[in-house]
């Protein structure tokens, strides 16, 4: 099934957010023989998985003892491929309406137009994108020299990096990137970080000896460079003591901003950015409204992949309910029953 009619799109469900919940989602519906279009604001499937940490190892998905984030979503892709889910990537949802005939209608933000009868809402964090430091003129270094993101560790091989931030991210690229870089500083307002216990004393270990240079209590003032191209990362302290950290790389790790964007819009109860939902169907307020993964809260929601898998089960559930009233499902184990033709 391609793209057909233009612009213009009819199927069962639509699943917005294409990370791994809303890919293990076309699996689910699939498996009660649902068709599903797919909506992401990325370029790519896999969400944060792909976007923010593709060679990150996840070790709690049952059955992989360790999987890399960027493996997991291939091997999920390659789960929903036989139900031959239509993917409508690059391009935001900016508009959902209750359409004729009990279907929504939503609209993105290249003009395609999908109706379907129920909506999964599998949006992650919602739009997520890097806070920026306050820093003049970064934009020219971003993509060259800037990143916000890890996606290959061999790209600084040999590179003199400094790492910015106090979290986990900031810390365990320190610790990865101490093997590759030329030289690794990492730069932090206070000297307490809020990482894993042992990858903080991993990095002092690291700093201890000669490894990484640890420049606290330091904060980021200002770039040099030309064209885009980073020579030295200035630093000072509150006290306005300042410090040139000759550099190739600097990675900022302040952490998302995240948004729901036009999801805020929809007339779902929302509780601090998270849609409410019953953990027993994954309705929302609105019918024919699903929502699964780190998007919904309930009392007792765990923040785990694994969760959202099971959330996209029930959700396939109750769209099937939703839109076959008629038809109980008698289901069959898919080990008993394989895979249905599609």
């Amino acid at each position: 099934m391609g793209m057909n009619n233009g612009h213009m799109h009819q199927t069962d469900v639509v699943i917005v957010g294409a990370g791994p919940v809303g890919l293990f989602a076309v699996f689910e519906c699939g498996m009660v023989r649902l068709r599903c279009h797919v909506v992401d604001v990325l370029e790519d499937v896999g969400g944060q998985c792909t976007a923010l940490y593709p060679e990150k190892p996840i070790y709690d998905i049952p059955g992989f003892p360790r999987v890399e984030a960027a493996e997991l979503i291939v091997r999920l892709k390659a789960q929903a491929a036989p139900f031959q889910p239509v993917y409508h990537l690059g391009q935001q949802v900016q508009s959902l309406e209750p359409a004729t005939g009990g279907f929504w209608q939503l609209t993105t933000s290249k003009g395609t137009v999908i109706q379907a009868r129920a909506v999964i809402v599998a949006a992650g964090v919602g739009a997520f994108g890097p806070n920026r430091p306050p820093l003049d003129g970064i934009e020219a270094f971003e993509g060259k020299s800037v990143f916000y993101y890890v996606t290959q560790r061999e790209s600084f091989r040999g590179k003199r990096v400094v790492i910015a931030g106090g979290g986990d991210t900031a810390v365990d690229w320190a610790l990865s990137l101490a093997e590759v870089a030329a030289r690794v500083s990492v730069v932090h307002r206070r000297d307490r970080f809020r990482a894993a216990p042992e990858s903080e004393s991993r990095l002092k270990a690291l700093v201890a000896a000669g490894k990484i240079d640890l420049v606290v209590p330091y904060q980021l003032q200002s770039l040099d460079g030309v064209d885009g191209r980073l020579m030295a990362v200035n630093v000072a302290t509150l006290d306005g003591v300042e410090k040139k950290i000759p550099a190739d790389i600097l990675l900022p790790f302040f952490g998302l901003s995240m948004s729901l964007g036009p999801i805020a819009e929809w007339g779902l109860a929302l509780e601090r950015n998270q849609i409410s939902i019953d953990p027993a169907t994954a309705a929302t307020n609105r019918p024919g409204l699903f929502a699964v993964g780190d998007v919904v809260t309930y009392p007792g929601k765990l923040k785990l992949i694994l969760t959202g898998f099971a959330e996209a089960a029930v959700a396939a559930r109750s769209a099937y309910g939703l839109i076959h009233p008629e038809q109980p499902l008698h289901f069959e184990y898919s080990t008993t029953s394989g895979v249905p033709a599609a």
